[in-house]
């Protein structure tokens, strides 16, 4: 007797509960799919962008805000910082290098960031085509910005100000297209990279012949001594810096003297991120327990299922019995329902959850920038089909039980 499709003929002869179970069961393993996509990549995304920065230096504000915009760009500044108060803060002894960043302005929704060399190279990132800028209004791309807006090397465009697409365009002076980094699969692949000087440059009074400056290019990437920088008006701003520590006690006794005797505000990556990792968390478990709760649905549906077709089908179990079929023969047979109902709604779980999340990540273009995907198998993901193999046995267990107790000749004489 072949157990496997004896099981089957019986989930066959119940087509609409055997749908309803794995449908039910599905949907709440889908739940969870969902979930771990979401916020394991999301993790592993704010993890690898933050990675190496000890510290954000901006405007007084919000120290989430500051770490939002300034490390992931998600969003809008707190304001501008002196250059001069800035360059200060540089000669600090607890300061191995800083990394300034100007931002204000985006195309097509992507942000333009002036920076220095050390910003992509902070990143690891490499050039697939052209280079990386050199002088003012030349810009590098990032791998998701040249594929989205169709820019190519040689291109010019205008920059728009503020973070979404429809703000006032600086149509004065233009951009050109001298490089496009290859995809790291972090942040760099959603901004466009200058100098920032070139960031001054377009919010400047220009003449009739929207004359660009001549600004002599002196060697160094450091934000004291920048080529970008050097010689630039005391008055002049940037939105922020990014801080490596020379050594651990810098983390004690930094971020207070910035926040205490300038007028700049100091924001931990860590400390900030951990937050981040605790709202997403907290979400993440309120859809988690009500997935729990679809699957206990779903679980009690299938013992329901099962207990009550085996009260129809006494008399069927009963001939098998007497024809020579032992109760642990029957018992199994149960059992193997019960797995193939679960096993059926893991596979239709971990389809629609892989599903769901790459048609989020295609109709979003924020999700498909923040690199979420359903083309990836998280490791967590492991752990759900032991788990419902164990709660398919669970399910089947009391109603396999039942088939020990038949009293076959009072079956059979009731007909």
């Amino acid at each position: 007797m072949n157990l496997f499709k004896l099981s089957i003929k019986y989930l066959k002869s119940r087509p609409l509960n055997t749908l309803l179970n794995t449908i039910l069961f599905g949907l709440g393993i889908s739940i969870i799919v969902i979930l771990l996509l979401f916020s394991t990549q999301l993790e592993e995304k704010i993890t690898d962008n933050s990675r190496g920065i000890d510290l954000v230096v901006g405007a007084k504000g919000s120290p989430l805000q500051i770490i939002l915009c300034n490390i992931f760009h998600i969003d809008f500044p707190t304001g501008n910082i002196p250059l001069q108060e800035a360059e200060d803060l540089t000669r600090h002894r607890q300061v191995k290098h800083a990394i300034p960043l100007a931002l204000g302005d985006s195309y097509n929704g992507y942000r333009i960031v002036g920076t220095n060399h050390d910003y992509a190279a902070h990143y690891s990132a490499e050039i697939e085509e052209g280079r990386f800028f050199e002088r003012p209004m030349e810009a590098t791309l990032g791998a998701n910005v040249a594929r989205d807006a169709g820019l190519k090397i040689g291109d010019m465009f205008e920059s728009q100000h503020g973070l979404s697409e429809g703000g006032h365009a600086h149509d004065a002076i233009k951009f050109e297209v001298v490089g496009i980094m290859k995809a790291g699969y972090n942040v760099l692949d959603n901004l466009i990279l200058t100098k920032v000087r070139s960031v001054w440059l377009v919010h400047e009074t220009h003449d009739e012949d929207h004359h660009i400056p001549e600004y002599p290019e002196i060697e160094g990437n450091q934000l004291v001594g920048d080529a970008d920088l050097q010689g630039a008006d005391s008055t002049q701003e940037i939105t922020s810096m990014l801080i490596k520590f020379r050594s651990p006690m810098a983390a004690i006794q930094l971020p207070r003297m910035v926040n205490q005797n300038t007028s700049m505000q100091a924001a931990a990556p860590a400390f900030e991120t951990a937050r981040l990792f605790a709202l997403i968390g907290t979400g993440a478990e309120v859809g988690t327990w009500f997935a729990y709760i679809i699957i206990f649905i779903a679980a009690l549906s299938i013992f329901i299922a099962l207990y009550n077709s085996i009260k129809e089908r006494k008399y069927d179990l009963a001939i098998m019995r007497s024809l020579g079929a032992g109760p642990r023969l029957l018992f199994l047979s149960i059992i193997l329902e019960g797995l193939l109902l679960t096993l059926g709604g893991c596979l239709v779980g971990y389809l629609v959850g892989h599903i769901t999340v790459e048609a989020i990540a295609i109709a979003l273009p924020e999700a498909a920038r923040s690199g979420i995907t359903g083309l990836v198998w998280i490791d967590k993901e492991w752990y759900i089909l032991p788990a419902g193999i164990i709660l398919g046995i669970v399910a089947s267990v009391l109603p396999a039980i039942t088939v020990f107790k038949t009293d076959i000749s009072n079956t059979l004489s009731k007909g």
